[in-house]
């Protein structure tokens, strides 16, 4: 397995609560992270073998020129997961959106959210699983499903 990187891709879009945010549009910056299981490309340095970065552009581009989204983590996730099924190569995407104009009455950068797909299930010692992870480890907000076998 091996990761390829998209850093920074700038898109005009038309996502937010706000109605001036769907008339005005605004930028959106997009990181994706993807995870490939497609060792052989490797070797034999085929790239049909693998997933085309050209292709991940095209259909993250695609995505956030779609629909209006309220929530960025929404589109975040509408992202990984067009691109877990359009290559089949990737095992996990990780998609972090930036909004530099976010509607914020103060100074800031962006407002950023990271979302990947698919969510991990981890099996909990002494049995049930865990439905939840941010970035490697279990949150606060983590729950527990029940024991199947109780």
């Amino acid at each position: 397995m091996y990761v390829i990187r998209l850093k920074n891709c700038c898109f005009f879009a038309n996502h937010g609560v706000f109605d001036e945010e769907k008339t005005l549009g605004q930028r959106f910056h997009v990181d994706a992270e993807i995870h490939v299981d497609a060792l052989p490309a490797l070797d034999t340095d085929d790239v049909g073998e693998t997933v085309d970065y050209g292709l991940v552009f095209v259909e993250i581009e695609r995505i956030l020129s779609g629909p209006r989204r309220f929530l960025i983590e929404a589109l975040a996730l509408d992202v990984a997961r067009a691109l877990c099924d359009r290559f089949v190569q990737i095992v996990r995407a990780r998609i972090v959106i930036r909004k530099p104009n976010a509607p914020v009455r103060g100074v800031l950068d962006h407002v950023e959210v990271e979302v990947a797909w698919p969510q991990p299930v981890f099996e909990r010692p002494g049995g049930g699983r865990a439905c939840r992870e941010t970035q490697g480890s279990l949150t606060q907000s983590s729950y527990w499903l029940e024991r199947a076998e109780e």
